[in-house]
């Protein structure tokens, strides 16, 4: 347990790991540039502006081709963000009144970001990076280094208000030892690529804003702690652990199961191809969930079939007799795309997203799935595809029915929203499989943006509500005899992983970093021992409650 003193700050755990070692704090961003009148012309200005920028994003580009894999994804997203025309004509219209590069920059970045942040969802996560992007910039005009991650010359733990994916995709592990930001919740960026990347962090720790550099510190993702000033048997049993942790993971890799042998397979969550040699040399057992939309989002149209085969094929054929779960596209309002749906909406998390987004624009969906089959068709992998945010019975069954057509033989659901868990057994009478994607559904059961920090306490799927729709899902498997997975976030959480197959989830999906630690705490527990710490979650009355009362039953059958 984590040690009981004044000195122990609370935050989100990612991942189980634990560090000691000194703190570094992150450079803070450039200060805000004054509102001065420019003693250029507008068209130097303008120059100079375009040379920034055209510098920022050769290093954002630079750095994702280092980092590859997610990584990538997101700071190419970076580089259009800095590019795009809505912000370049925002800039533009403060040259025009006589502002310097440096402070049309840091207004009209914010303005557009301000703008994203009201729109929420995808949108919304993303005004964190154009702000990140806008610091980049005004660095750039005034010849100072970037705002980033220091370099001590020593081993550190970086304390950070919260963290730039550019920063986050490229820290060298040799280095940072673990990672506190002030900021952020479990499914923010940050949380994101640490899981991603294996990198011990406790993130949204108000307290460790007082932190200072050199301070020592525990940090216990496991127990969502840091501690500064630990004592010398603190630190001795953090060590004790660290040794435990490093034998555990470098123990051989076998398939999922439990104390008793109930196989739980271990799947891996994926965003493109080129990930999947990673995951099975972490011990994947198969695909959980791919995300297709990387095909998608850096187009102004739709991929061709052809195109999305090649990308398919090459996912299945590195796993031959293995299951892959493909995930049908799931873009729509919050990930604006033109060909699919750009229209504005109020509330893009609640509008034509996901699988409503596909019906309303047929053709892609079955290009798609024409793509997957004759994908298929080349490869020796198992595959399975599903359909994102399925809120409906209705729209199970045109899903499976559009699947079935294309000569795909799984075809299963999304359970991202209550009404889906609340229907499960029905919809599991027309659809092979059900995939529960836990960030979304503990977003809407909680009424809580994932994305907002504000709301950050509430998005935790530890929380009763969320388990007691898992629940729902697991008994209507059950009754259905149709296997239930779990592919969101929670499935990385290795307590959690517990409680969710005592719920009756048969498969868990996660981050390949993430499968020793799941696959070391299932061989802890028996089926039974799973029902018993799922039934203690259950009974509490909140996240907190419930996370504590499966520690306790946990240990309690430890102690046995």
């Amino acid at each position: 347990m984590p040690p009981a003193t004044q000195s122990a700050m609370k935050g989100t755990g990612i991942g189980q790991g634990i560090a000691v070692g000194p703190v570094a704090r992150m450079s803070p961003p450039p200060a805000a540039p004054a509102d001065a009148t420019s003693t250029l012309n507008q068209e130097q200005e303008s120059a100079r502006v375009n040379e920034a920028v055209q510098a920022v994003s050769a290093d954002l580009t630079a750095r994702g081709e280092a980092a590859g894999g997610q990584a990538q994804e997101v700071l190419e997203a970076q580089v259009m963000m800095a590019q795009d025309p809505s912000v370049t004509e925002a800039v533009d219209a403060k040259l025009a009144a006589g502002k310097t590069a440096e402070y049309a920059v840091h207004t009209a970045f914010a303005e557009v970001a301000e703008q994203l942040q009201a729109l929420g969802g995808y949108l919304g996560e993303r005004a964190a990076d154009l702000h990140d992007v806008a610091a980049r910039v005004v660095a750039a005009l005034r010849g100072e280094p970037a705002p980033g991650v220091p370099d001590p010359g020593h081993p550190y733990v970086l304390v950070a208000q919260d963290l730039a994916p550019a920063d986050t995709a490229l820290l060298d592990l040799n280095q940072v030892l673990a990672l506190v930001t002030i900021e952020g919740g479990p499914t923010s960026h940050t949380a994101i690529l640490a899981r991603g990347k294996g990198i011990i962090a406790v993130v949204g720790v108000k307290e460790a804003a007082e932190l200072t550099d050199g301070d020592e510190v525990i940090v216990d993702a496991a127990h969502s702690a840091v501690t500064l000033a630990p004592s010398q048997e603190q630190k001795d049993e953090a060590a004790a652990r660290i040794e435990q942790r490093r034998a555990a993971q470098a123990a051989p890799i076998t398939e999922g199961a439990l104390a008793d042998g109930t196989p739980v397979p271990l799947l891996a969550n994926l965003g493109s191809p080129e990930n999947a040699a990673e995951a099975v040399e972490l011990g994947a057992e198969g695909v959980g969930l791919f995300r297709t939309e990387f095909l998608f989002l850096s187009s102004d149209t739709a991929p061709s079939v052809a195109e999305q085969r090649e990308a398919y094929v090459k996912l299945l054929q590195a796993f031959p007799g293995k299951k892959v779960v493909v995930r049908a596209l799931d873009a729509g309002a919050d990930k604006p795309l033109p060909f699919l749906n750009d229209a504005e909406e109020e509330n893009p998390a609640l509008g034509l997203r996901g699988l409503r987004a596909l019906l309303a624009s047929e053709e892609i969906l079955r290009d798609q799935l024409s793509a997957l089959a004759e994908a298929h068709e080349a490869t020796e992998a198992d595959l399975w595809v599903m359909a994102p945010m399925v809120s409906t019975v209705e729209e199970a069954e045109i899903f499976s029915r559009f699947a079935h057509q294309h000569g795909l033989k799984t075809a299963g659901v999304m359970v991202e929203v209550p009404s889906s868990a609340l229907v499960a057994e029905q919809i599991l009478q027309i659809s092979d499989f059900a995939s529960i994607g836990t960030n979304d559904l503990t977003q809407y059961t909680m009424a809580a943006d994932r994305l907002l920090g504000s709301v950050a306490g509430l998005q935790d799927p530890w929380h009763p509500a969320v388990l007691k729709l898992v629940k729902e899902v697991g008994a209507a498997g059950a009754a259905t005899g149709k296997p239930v997975g779990v592919c969101g976030e929670a499935a990385a959480d290795p307590l959690l992983a517990v409680v969710l197959v005592g719920l009756g989830v048969h498969t868990l999906s996660m981050a390949p970093a993430a499968l020793a630690d799941v696959r070391a705490e299932l061989l802890h527990h028996t089926k039974e021992q799973a029902e018993a710490i799922a039934a203690a979650a259950l009974s509490a009355p909140d996240a907190a409650g419930a996370l504590e009362a499966a520690r306790t039953t946990a240990a309690a059958h430890s102690a046995e």
